[in-house]
């Protein structure tokens, strides 16, 4: 067996560490991940049973898992490249979100009604270069948002990883614009030494409408 490196090392300590991968391994949870949806959910309301929603960035489904217990007479439909562990009643479209082809599979998927809930677990493949990095995640960022312009019902909401960086405070300010309530928040879910929060916007409200 290869001699794993010092980095990978310090990786697997900090997950045996952790107390939310444990959690996830010991309940058969999919990922860490769905501890921050929940906390997400918790304080914010944003999943009814009936709810209609859009979720990029679903693999592995850990997020997907959690939505899954959640909704009942509802619509998930989750987006990834990569393979989603999901249900048979979830409906998975594999491709990039914001591709043309995806997005025709969505709008099939909705036969015309509107989403409740976007959410977005999207995150750029790292290249270690940190402005290039942001940059990528935040056209990511600008996926989702494009995504609420679509589909999203007046009053719907969005829920959305980003990373603390430049671009970010700009972004938000835009959010002001089409949603009447918009909070930077970072659940306990989520490591503290990472640069990664959640931005939640109710109320969609966009101009483009009026």
């Amino acid at each position: 067996m290869a001699k794993r490196s010092k980095s990978s090392q310090r990786w697997l300590q900090r997950q045996k560490r952790d107390y939310f991968v444990r959690q996830a391994q010991d309940k058969g949870q999919v990922s860490r991940a769905h501890y921050k949806l929940l906390q997400l959910d918790q304080r914010f309301k944003l999943i009814k049973p009936h709810s209609r929603v859009l979720e990029l960035g679903a693999a592995p489904g850990g997020w997907t898992n959690y939505l899954e217990g959640r909704l009942s007479k509802g619509l998930l439909i989750a987006v990834d490249p990569l393979p989603i562990t999901a249900g048979s009643e979830t409906l998975v479209i594999e491709g990039m979100a914001g591709e043309a082809k995806v997005d025709a599979s969505i709008a099939d998927a909705l036969q015309g009604a509107q989403l409740d809930l976007v959410l977005s677990d999207m995150a750029p493949n790292i290249s270690g270069v940190r402005a290039v990095d942001q940059a990528r995640s935040m056209d990511l960022a600008d996926v989702a948002l494009a995504a609420c312009r679509k589909w999203l019902r007046r009053k719907g909401h969005l829920a959305i990883k980003a990373f603390q960086g430049e671009g970010l405070d700009d972004w938000v300010k835009t959010l002001r614009n089409e949603f009447s309530k918009v909070t930077m928040t970072k659940p306990k879910a989520s490591r503290p030494e990472s640069r990664e929060v959640f931005v939640v916007a109710q109320d969609f409200s966009s101009k483009q409408d009026a």
